[in-house]
């Protein structure tokens, strides 16, 4: 048993476009592939006494009586490992509950996917499963509550807490996107510049100046008081000298709390006695330098919760605490407490277990118990001075009891310090009644109000308080989302993706688009590369200065981790022709129209996939569009696209030597082919199809088609604006293209170009991708060899798993096949470059077929550049003898 490759998908994928978040394991079981599971003695009876609670599990082969039924009349070890490693997720705590088992083309090598709740799970529960499934082969003791533990472990540290959780839950309900920014509570929500951050419960809009006012207790307490606002009296110090001074100007009893503290830690209430005062000075003094010493208020403890400064909710707060039974001890009546399901740790579960701590010491010594002493029944000892929940306090929903002054006040003591979210602390007899100084006061505010005393209280209602923060960052049921178009296929993508990112552009948006050369914001290159995969569409989706998003979706990235978004509003698919084939485990082109289809798929039910109508795979896909399908053809009378039309559908063709739109029976000239700079007067039918699905897009955008027809005219081909692809250098006496064609469909497409360039010698620079199959290499060479005079053979920078030797032979076998020609051998692309262009004659046209796209276009550029100054330096005795006479 050996796992080959563990991927884990973030988004749609070949495996499934709903269910984003997939963990694929390639597994060899070949050793196996003779022994299913009836045939591994005991295996079954191990099985189930191991994880009894895989009862539960269904069988979706069809077999009867659930899961070990199956394994009993016999099942393959990949199909068992995927219901382990669900299994055991679901025992720490993540509920998943998909999984699939397929083989593929060779003997014993399988897929194995399943789902998974935190990545870092997913991937433990993989490894896990199939430590598992050995010992049980083996009849090996297995320590399962090992694995469950550390699971468990990942669990609790990868879970958002509840205030964060039920904004993102809130989120996902409103198909708000979201990203998680770090392994704690940082958010952001929406692309673009319609993106908002949310870190807990502080947003991107909660005011600096506020949180700031909010953390210093004393500054708080000043600025509502100057308000009118009842707070408590109080007095912030430093040094313990100054206490019985400070005890005598506010008098017994008093509060004493940390300036900067935050859930209730260095807290001690309702003290008495100056030694009592000391002890809680010198708590206090653990958690922050400046002390305040306030008086202490009789009364409940209530937080009043405002949003968007409206009071939302507000919660009645008890202290943690034990109800005597006559038999038990302190101790053991915290412990049975703890055992309530409904606590857990930290803010896991709706309430927190209690943990003796030096405040719940002092406690019980201020009431001459210790943690042995029995408690009579029915008496209530609270363990904690304040209520909150963090230190398991408990939680009783008061909001509709409470005065319309106690709202207006809390509303108004948000404004006073600019808190868009802010949690209210208030000590009162009662919330029935407008709040004074007589009977209670705003003991502190909080920037980063939790909300689980809100969400789940122990008594009254449960306030959706996550729903008006949504509201609140996305009012109007805005969705955060900027326009997207996602664009795949074999050939044609970053051209497409430029032209559709200029259109929009042209049209007034601030455009973002990743391409196989980079990562560009409005047209800035921010990164070079190839930048087709999730995690620079991330980059782009989650820049702020954009509002419109143009992705290039490549076959690798798919694969590899599945899409970077979750839905787009217009998706394109250029072409599907044979490239890549063999490579992770796509080995038929059907297969992979099926990784590219997943675009198609991703496609919001009002948008609308852009297909290729010349194409038939492509063709095909609008059947599993569940959108508005848009087609586009080189041949006005394609029956595919009458019929479509006929349907009253939206299409783009060539007609008569004009770029046309039709909507239904209405047709749009958009302008002539030849005054289109991107088709190089006519002569690049390749782009002439990269051309068609961007005027679509740009139609879908609402571009009027004079709008369109200035943005075509405008978008001129160049080393800047279309890197590598099709870019011509004229030099004196010849003139070199830089292209990106590396594949036979794009060999094809140069060729029909290059039979339309008129020279007495066609020099070609090439090579051939090194994880491509033998018989493509063969095929690029056999075209080379029509295309070209002379080729000179390169080999790229990273060959891919071959050695140059194996490239240059395949290249030959296809060029031999053909006709003999001169061939030269310079494997480096640099100096393969450099004899074409020095050892060129008067007239030649040499095309290089680079590789590193970017330095070929600088080093092309600096040869031009040379020339132009030699020629200017040999005219310059022409020009003074000119001057002379």
């Amino acid at each position: 048993m050996k796992v080959i490759d563990i991927k884990v998908m973030r988004g749609p994928n070949r495996w499934s476009n709903y269910r984003k978040k997939l963990i694929v394991l390639k597994l060899d079981l070949e050793e196996l592939e003779d022994f299913p599971t009836s045939k591994i003695g005991g295996f079954s009876e191990r099985l189930e006494e191991l994880l009894p609670s895989m009862y539960k599990h269904g069988c979706s082969e069809g077999h009867d009586g659930g899961f070990f039924e199956r394994v009993k009349q016999g099942t393959w070890m990949g199909h068992v490992i995927e219901h382990i490693a669900l299994e055991v997720q679901s025992l720490a705590g993540m509920e998943c509950g998909y999984g699939r088992t397929r083989s593929t083309n060779i003997r014993g090598i399988y897929h194995v996917v399943f789902s998974y709740v935190h990545e870092k799970a997913g991937v433990y529960a993989a490894k896990s499963a199939i430590r598992i499934a050995e010992a049980l082969i083996k009849n090996e003791a297995f320590d399962l509550e090992e694995e469950l533990s550390e699971l468990r472990y990942i669990n609790k540290k990868m879970t958002f807490g509840p205030s964060t959780g039920a904004i993102v839950a809130e989120a996902e309900k409103r198909n708000i996107p979201y990203r998680r920014l770090n392994n704690a509570s940082l958010v952001t929500f929406g692309y673009g510049n319609k993106q908002k951050k949310i870190r807990a419960t502080i947003t991107g809009e909660t005011s600096g100046i506020g949180i700031e006012m909010a953390a210093d207790k004393d500054e708080t307490k000043s600025i509502l008081s100057k308000a009118h606002i009842p707070v408590p009296k109080g007095i912030l110090m430093v040094d313990e000298k100054e206490l019985q001074n400070t005890i005598d100007t506010i008098t017994f009893p008093v509060v004493i709390k940390p300036l900067d503290g935050n859930h209730g830690r260095g807290i001690t209430t309702n003290i008495t006695t100056i030694e009592d005062a000391i002890a809680a000075f010198n708590i206090a003094k653990k958690v922050s330098k400046y002390i305040i010493v306030e008086k202490f208020l009789n009364g409940s403890d209530y937080r009043f919760l405002v949003i968007n400064y409206q009071l939302v909710s507000v919660a009645k707060r008890t202290p943690a605490s034990v109800m005597g039974d006559g038999r038990s001890t302190v101790a053991q009546l915290i412990e049975k407490e703890n055992e309530n399901e409904l606590r857990g740790e930290g803010h896991e579960k709706v309430m927190t277990k209690i943990y003796v701590d030096e405040i719940t010491e002092s406690i019980l010594v201020k009431h001459a118990l210790t943690l042995s002493s029995v408690i009579p029944v029915g008496e209530i000892l609270f363990l904690k001075d304040t209520a909150n929940m963090s230190t398991g306090g408990t939680s009783t929903d008061v909001t509709d009891s409470v005065h319309p002054f106690n709202k207006f006040m809390a509303e108004r003591v948000a404004r006073l310090l600019n808190l868009d979210i802010c949690g209210i602390d208030v000590v009162a007899n009662g919330v029935e009644m407008p709040l004074t100084n007589k009977n209670g006061g705003i003991v502190e505010v909080n920037a980063c109000p939790g909300l689980r005393m809100h969400l789940s209280p122990a008594k009254g209602i449960a306030r959706n308080v996550a729903e008006p923060i949504m509201q609140m960052m996305f009012p109007e049921n805005e969705n955060g989302r900027i326009p997207l178009v996602a664009i795949t296929g074999t050939n044609g993508k970053t051209t497409t993706t430029r032209l559709t990112a200029h259109l929009m552009k042209h049209k007034g948006y601030k455009t973002g688009y990743t391409t196989s050369d980079g990562i560009y914001i409005q047209d800035h290159l921010i990164t070079e590369g190839d930048c087709t995969g999730p995690a620079s569409a991330e980059t782009v989706l989650l820049d702020p200065t954009i509002d419109f998003a143009v992705l290039e979706c490549a076959r690798g990235g798919i694969l590899r981790a599945g899409l970077g978004f979750d839905n787009c509003n217009i998706s394109i698919v250029t072409n599907v022709t044979e490239d890549h084939l063999g490579l992770s485990d796509i080995h038929t082109i059907d297969e992979l129209a099926k990784v590219k289809s997943v675009v198609v798929r991703s496609t919001f039910d009002n948008g609308y996939t852009i297909l290729n109508a010349d194409d038939d795979l492509v063709y095909r896909m609008r059947k599993i569009a569940s959108c508005n399908v848009a087609l586009f053809s080189m041949d006005a009378n394609s029956e595919r696209i009458k019929r479509h039309c006929e349907d009253g559908g939206l299409a783009a063709v060539v007609e008569n030597g004009y770029l046309v739109v039709y909507k239904g029976k209405w047709k749009t000239n958009i302008e002539k082919i030849v005054n289109i700079p991107l088709t190089m007067e006519g002569k690049a039918s390749c782009m002439i199809k990269n051309i068609m699905p961007a005027t679509l897009a740009a139609i879908i955008e609402g571009m009027s088609a004079d709008e369109i027809r200035e943005g075509l005219k405008t978008f001129i081909p160049s080393a800047s604006t279309t890197p590598g692809r099709m870019n011509i250098f004229n030099f004196k006496n010849f003139d070199v293209m830089i292209d990106y064609a590396h594949n036979t469909d794009g060999f094809y497409q140069l060729q029909q170009f290059m039979n339309e360039i008129k020279s007495p010698l066609k020099v070609g620079v090439l090579s051939a991708t090194g994880d491509r199959r033998d018989e493509d290499i063969i095929k690029m060479g056999k075209l080379a060899a029509e295309i070209f005079d002379e080729i000179i053979i390169k080999h790229d920078y990273d060959l891919r798993g071959r050695t140059q030797e194996s490239v240059t032979h395949f290249l030959m076998e296809g060029i031999n096949s053909v006709k003999q020609m001169p061939v030269k051998i310079i494997s480096d692309e640099v100096e393969a470059v450099q004899y074409a262009i020095e050892h060129a004659v008067k007239g030649a046209f040499i095309t290089i077929c680079a590789d590193k796209i970017q330095h070929t276009i600088r080093q092309v550029t600096n040869a031009k550049d040379l020339e132009e100054e030699k020629n200017e330096v040999y005219s310059l005795p022409q020009l003074i003898l000119t001057r002379t006479a």
